[in-house]
């Protein structure tokens, strides 16, 4: 590893927190878009999320481009994997098609029959246990996919509460993060140190499994309990549209492309493929699928794709902290930097370090699955869920800092179960050995640590002002 990082990183470093900054400033750019009406189409463009880091890729190669040729610029391209944007955008219009949203709506009313609460409050955490657990088979991005489709029908109505929306988005995106960990094949963080480390879905069970479910469970059933109220009272005020039903043989072969597409993930020729197949079938069937979520798709596939041309020119210094790292240490940082860096690319840069424990990989993998809730950039299927549910909330656009206030206490969650049972669950609330922890820390991790919460606070402060001067 180099020493002495060359221009490029550290101007890829640099493009990288301003990204990470931009994500948390969108609603301004939204602000800007309403009083400067002159260039609203730019200030709307760069309020949106799904375009922040494509934007700032975009900045990069043309940095490339003009200090080191275009040879080079496309060479950089030609060496990042786009796999994941792929899948991800495949995976979501088919698990968005009218047909499969019928099974799982059809699957989530027949469990929310056996459990004693009304109809819509076991929905409701139904969606929020079942369905991100559902996710260690189907995939996280088909998971979010569902659970934020559901969701958005029956609770981010122009009547919910506020407080009801971010705290469901919150414990939403964290769940699906540690859902997936069933498996070692449905999880992006999972999946980048599978191999590498011989992590099959049998150990993953075993070692995650409990905890994982537990944690799910417990988030979605305080959130349940919280709410229950308003959910009860949003459902009576609701008016359900009737929709002509599916038949079930075309939802069969809906379900075959989804399971068909799952099965080759790792191959973009075959995924490709059977999602050009799809589309055939969906226009051939056009009664029976409503609009296919192309245009979200490829948002989503942006932001993603921006994500992977920016944080390759990140391992100089993210690997290099993973590395000096002990086991407590590595557990709680990988949380936390899940916040400003995809928890894929912190596993997988994890896993170039050599001759690491069996308490390393855990710590690693289990803090950066509990974190990947805390930013819409902290887990790949998080833009997914974001674009469909965005224009539910005030202004259309969904606040950084509310995102990730509200996913603090499910993180907290996640946290305990994956640390606390491993060890002992005291350790999260004995503060010398936090003194301790902070007091060992190197100075640039302990920046990198804590500039969530700066940026976070920062926001918090223009919220208010901005209620004050609007009242």
């Amino acid at each position: 590893m180099s020493t002495h990082p060359a221009v490029l990183e550290f101007v890829g470093a640099g493009l990288f927190a301003l990204a990470v900054l931009h994500t948390f400033s969108t609603r301004y750019f939204e602000r800007l878009a309403h009083a400067r009406t002159a260039h609203a189409g730019l200030w709307h463009l760069l309020g949106e999320v799904e375009t922040v880091f494509g934007f700032w890729a975009f900045m990069l190669l043309l940095f490339m481009a003009v200090a080191y040729g275009w040879d080079s610029a496309s060479g950089y391209l030609d060496n990042r994997r786009f796999v994941e944007p792929m899948f991800v955008f495949v995976i979501m219009v088919i698990a968005a098609s009218q047909p499969v949203m019928q099974l799982a709506n059809d699957g989530v009313r027949g469990l929310a029959r056996l459990l004693p609460a009304r109809p819509a409050v076991a929905q409701y955490f139904l969606s929020l246990a079942a369905v991100p657990l559902l996710g260690s088979l189907i995939t996280e991005p088909a998971a979010m996919t569902l659970a934020a489709l559901m969701l958005c029908e029956r609770v981010f109505t122009a009547q919910a509460p506020r407080a009801l929306k971010y705290a469901t988005l919150g414990v939403l995106f964290v769940n699906v993060s540690i859902g997936g960990t069933l498996t070692s094949f449905a999880a992006p963080p999972v999946l980048m140190v599978a191999a590498t480390w011989g992590w099959d879905s049998a150990f993953m069970l075993s070692t995650f499994g409990a905890k994982a479910a537990l944690a799910v469970v417990l988030n979605a059933l305080a959130l349940t309990l919280l709410f229950r109220r308003e959910l009860a009272e949003g459902a009576a005020q609701a008016v359900a549209t009737p929709r002509a039903r599916v038949p079930a043989a075309l939802v069969a072969v809906n379900v075959a492309f989804l399971a068909a597409v799952v099965f080759c993930n790792h191959d973009p020729e075959a995924f490709m493929g059977l999602f050009l197949l799809f589309l055939g079938l969906a226009e051939a069937y056009r009664r029976h699928h409503a609009r296919l979520m192309l245009r979200e798709g490829l948002m989503v596939a942006f932001f993603l794709a921006g994500l992977v041309v920016l944080g390759g020119l990140q391992r100089w210094w993210l690997q290099d902290v993973l590395a000096r790292l002990d086991e407590s240490t590595l557990f709680y940082g990988a949380a936390a930097l899940t916040a400003i860096t995809d928890n894929a690319a912190l596993t997988y840069l994890g896993s170039l370090v050599q001759d690491v424990s069996d308490e390393y990989k855990y710590s690693l993998v289990a803090g950066a699955v509990a974190g990947g809730g805390l930013t819409v950039i902290a887990n790949a299927p998080n833009p997914a869920g974001f674009a469909i549910l965005k224009d539910r909330f005030d202004d259309q656009a969904i606040s950084a800092l509310g995102l990730f206030l509200a996913a603090l206490p499910p993180t907290v969650v996640g946290i305990v179960c994956f640390r606390g049972i491993r060890g002992p669950v005291g350790e999260f609330f004995d503060w010398d050995r936090w003194a301790e922890w902070f007091a060992s820390l190197d100075r640039s991790f302990l920046f990198l640590l804590i500039l969530p919460f700066v940026v976070a606070a920062v926001g918090l402060w223009a919220e208010f002002a901005a209620r004050r001067e609007r009242r």
